[in-house]
């Protein structure tokens, strides 16, 4: 194992990226530890894939700075590229080439690459070795596609939805090969619309909005209200007004069948509401206390005041977007 260098690997600062009259990035500062994995998340349009391409040295910044390794991607592209890997979500291969072909081609491009045999096996691809690329599935591409990016033994690797099209046995294989990355110490940023893999597989999650960082934080310090909450799932209309009386605290319907109650954790409280349940014939499903799921952390930052994604204006987004980003803030600070 490769022991994570103290500087960052992958410094971003200021970065900004228009495309004409829309900005994609606004100021972004990001920064990505030595040997972790960070799953950068955002809705569609959000400005991941631009910021990520900046970080691989395939778009210019229209203001800020990149450093990957210590290195700007786009000047010293010819030092850089070689420690990189990259998995792109489709295309990049030629249609009549088959896996074994291109693995060998790969790593021919190589000081010290893995060998192609052993790889082809790790992937679970062996049987596809001799299947043209244009014929093998989704999921057999997705795969050959993470072994491309890995074949030269890179210090970091961008993963672009390395998950997508993939059947549940062979996305828990990819989680395992993302696992064993970061086990060796490489550096690895994922790009992903599946909140479930992100708290799978991340040290830390960063979530944009609007081309700006609106959260940073591991799994668990996103998910932590900080708040006295306890949350529970039940049938749908319940007399929220009168379990609030009964228990001396505010209940409010979060959405149908899941209620939120304002009291701390504590052993009585749950058994008043437990004795309030059990008078009115309710069973209940779920209880949660203190803790949100990754996905209502998301859809908070990255929804409007109705709660709708956002399509106003890009200042008034960037606006909100600055607002959120404060709210949970300071949500972090209750919570530590």
């Amino acid at each position: 194992m490769t022991e994570p260098s103290a500087e960052p690997a992958i410094v971003v600062r200021g970065l900004s990226k228009r495309y004409g009259g829309v900005t994609a990035v606004d100021g972004l500062d990001l920064e990505v530890r030595a040997g972790e994995t960070l799953a950068l998340l955002g809705p569609n349009g959000a400005g991941k894939t631009t910021t990520v391409e900046c970080c691989e040295g395939y778009r210019s910044p229209d203001a800020g700075t990149v450093r990957v390794l210590g290195l700007d991607p786009r000047r010293d592209a010819a030092a850089l590229r070689p420690r990189l890997g990259l998995m792109l979500q489709e295309g990049g291969v030629y249609p009549m080439a088959r896996p074994m072909e291109v693995l060998r081609l790969f790593a021919a491009f190589h000081a010290a690459p893995l060998d192609p045999e052993a790889l082809l096996e790790r992937v679970g691809l062996n049987d596809a070795r001799g299947t043209r690329f244009r014929d093998l599935s989704g999921g057999q591409k997705q795969r050959l596609s993470l072994a491309l990016a890995v074949i030269g033994r890179p210090e970091v690797v961008f993963l672009d939805e390395p998950t997508a099209g993939l059947d549940p046995a062979a996305r828990r294989l990819t989680w395992q090969h993302v696992s064993e990355l970061r086990a060796g110490g490489v550096t690895v940023v994922l790009t992903t619309h599946l909140l479930d893999e992100a708290e799978h597989l991340a040290d830390r999650v960063a979530i944009i909005d609007h081309g700006r960082l609106v959260a940073l934080g591991t799994p668990d310090e996103l998910t932590r209200s900080g708040h006295d909450e306890l949350e529970f799932s039940a049938r749908p209309g319940l007399d929220v007004a009168a379990l609030g009386s009964e228990l001396g605290a505010d209940v409010r319907a979060v959405r149908p069948g899941w209620y939120a109650l304002q009291a701390p954790n504590e052993p009585a409280t749950v058994a008043r509401l437990a004795l309030w349940l059990e008078r009115h014939d309710v069973r209940i499903g779920e209880l949660r206390s203190g803790r949100r799921t990754l996905e209502d952390v998301f859809l908070r930052l990255t929804a409007d005041d109705g709660g709708e994604v956002s399509a106003v204006g890009p200042r008034v987004a960037q606006r909100r977007a600055r607002r959120r980003s404060r709210a949970v803030q300071e949500d972090l600070e209750v919570g530590s």
